[in-house]
């Protein structure tokens, strides 16, 4: 689940994924192995993003991770979609949380993006468990836990169910905007790294780094807010470092000159 290197022999940073330093011809392979590539929302620049179509894809282009986000139905089911409305993604309406799991599953899901995907539906947490799990890493990210109380307990009672609870080798992570959420999730899953997502350069400062390191293993701010020196702080407190959205070569090549240690795009192959 690691980077395939491969050389090249380019005099640009930004014109190949693949990172070489040349010396009188010869090609330095800088080793990148360290690099998770996570599939936003599945391989969501090829298929529908967050149906198994853009999972399939994503497992089928070797990425470490599949990234995915989770809602709750009106009945109480863990629901994979990322908005907290239908409208943009299917050919319904309406909230995630006023519609039955039977409802959300009646939606088309994938004809936005061609009739190829024509009848890709919602999938539940529970089927993305037990369809994915030992074939590829899972990054799950809590949507507006504040609008959903409990899910916290709901999404590690489904882990501990599967003895997911202590995954090997990071099989596992959970992440989210909601910094309070993830403090729970700490707490109730111990041995499951998690993840703080930011967009706000105010949680780039010691101060809030040296937080985060208290419950989090990860912090996963916006590609805008990169930087070598970040980087160098954030894994000076202890966290690994994260950062999306990927969608250009440029932009991944530059979080790999930051030293991240994970890449979560739409285009795993932008990084390959």
């Amino acid at each position: 689940m690691k980077f395939i290197l491969e050389a090249g022999l380019t005099l640009s940073l930004f014109l190949s994924p693949i990172q070489a330093d040349v010396f009188s011809g010869t090609v330095l392979v800088r080793d990148l192995s360290y690099i998770d590539v996570v599939a936003h929302r599945g391989a969501s620049g090829y298929a529908p993003e967050n149906t198994f179509a853009a999972f399939d894809k994503a497992v089928q282009m070797g990425a470490d991770y599949i990234e995915l986000d989770v809602h709750r139905s009106k009945d109480g089911e863990l629901v994979v979609i990322h908005d907290s409305t239908v409208d943009r993604t299917t050919d319904g309406s309406g909230k995630v949380g006023e519609l039955t799991v039977e409802e959300l599953r009646a939606l088309d899901a994938g004809s936005w993006m061609g009739d190829a995907f024509a009848g890709e539906t919602i999938p539940t947490l529970d089927e993305v468990l037990d369809r994915y799990y030992g074939k590829i890493g899972l990054l799950i990210e809590l949507k507006t836990p504040d609008v959903y109380p409990g899910i916290e307990e709901e999404v590690a009672e489904m882990l501990k169910e599967r003895n997911l609870d202590r995954p090997q080798d990071e099989e596992i992570m959970i992440q989210s905007f909601n910094f309070e959420s993830m403090k729970k999730m700490k707490q109730l899953l111990p041995d499951v790294p998690i993840g703080v997502l930011t967009s706000s350069r105010t949680d780039t400062s010691d101060e809030a780094l040296k937080e985060f390191a208290t419950y989090a293993d990860y912090f996963n701010p916006q590609y805008g807010l990169i930087s070598q020196t970040l980087v160098d702080r954030a894994h000076a407190h202890g966290l690994k470092v994260g950062s999306w959205t990927v969608r250009n070569r440029k932009t991944a090549n530059l979080l790999i000159a930051a030293g991240v240690d994970a890449i979560i795009t739409d285009y795993p192959d932008y990084v390959r």
